[in-house]
């Protein structure tokens, strides 16, 4: 793609579904937001580019803070209309959510990922840990599966 990084690494890509792997790098959060939005925009899903850009580029920032290899992102649209996302690294320790401050200047990352999605949660695994979330297509009420 004309503009993204060539650091990160497409894994795979078919219609409903993407896979990349960035370096620990600052410019990993820019090239994730680019191809999520390209994507998004592919697969018809252009009312969920604001809210998934953001909620990844969160997991991403949080991922580039603790953990010093590849992170990777993954997309994943099931017939059930609702977008997976998942991010995935490999620090072992679980991200944990905060009380942020009106004043503080981080701490908000997985509070915006709760209020925005319609669920959310962490796995780990052998190599670090993944945090995933669902978005459900606007319109469609919190866990309706059509």
């Amino acid at each position: 793609m004309i503009g993204v990084s060539d650091s990160a690494r497409t894994l795979a890509s078919a219609p409903g579904f993407a896979e990349w792997t960035f370096p620990a790098e600052a410019g990993a959060v820019r090239t994730a937001r680019t191809l999520v939005r390209d994507t998004l925009h592919e697969w018809g899903m252009s009312a969920l580019t604001d809210v998934t850009v953001l909620l990844v580029s969160e997991l991403v920032t949080n991922s580039l803070r603790y953990a010093s290899a590849p992170i990777g992102v993954r997309m994943s649209a099931p017939r059930d209309g609702a977008l997976l996302v998942e991010v995935s690294d490999p620090a072992p320790e679980p991200p944990r959510e905060r009380s942020a401050h009106p004043e503080d200047e981080g701490g908000r990352g997985l509070q915006l990922v709760a209020l925005a999605s319609r669920r959310w949660g962490i796995r780990p695994s052998e190599n670090g840990k993944t945090v995933w979330f669902e978005l459900g297509l606007p319109g469609r009420e919190a866990g309706e599966d059509t």
